[in-house]
């Protein structure tokens, strides 16, 4: 019998590259339900993330961050996968902050407002198609 690997292979995806590929002894993501914590023997587990900072520890110990826009992020066996559209690796977690906080929780609100939007013009439509119907 094998034992179970003591490190995940985390990945973080995003629309044109992948921005990570890497080994990891423990992932530490943000969903909406709050803060959780991914190690190798976990089970396997799915995530909603919002715009966040993001960590990861190697092997040799040494923590990293990233800032994510919201995404999705999936643990299945030994693999831990990020998805999301916009990701800013560093070091400097001012700077990190700073970014979620001004490019993606921007991003979020603007998505928010284009689709509150939409739904006025999808029922402005509707109720233009009702009145023509009321006519005939």
């Amino acid at each position: 019998m094998t034992e179970p690997s003591s490190e995940m292979r985390f990945k973080v995806v995003l629309p044109t590259k992948i921005l990570i590929e890497t080994a990891a002894i423990k992932v530490i993501a943000e969903a909406e339900n709050g803060i959780f914590c991914l190690l190798p023997r976990h089970i396997d587990f799915v995530a909603t993330l919002i715009p966040s900072l993001l960590s990861f520890v190697s092997p040799q110990g040494q923590e990293q961050f990233l800032a994510i826009d919201q995404g999705i992020l999936i643990k299945h066996g030994d693999k831990v996968t990020v998805a999301t559209e916009n990701a800013v690796q560093g070091g400097d977690l001012g700077m990190l902050k700073k970014t979620v906080e001004e490019q993606f929780y921007l991003i979020d609100e603007r998505a928010k407002t284009a689709r509150s939007a939409l739904e006025k013009l999808e029922i402005n439509t509707i109720r233009h198609f009702i009145q023509l119907g009321e006519d005939v």
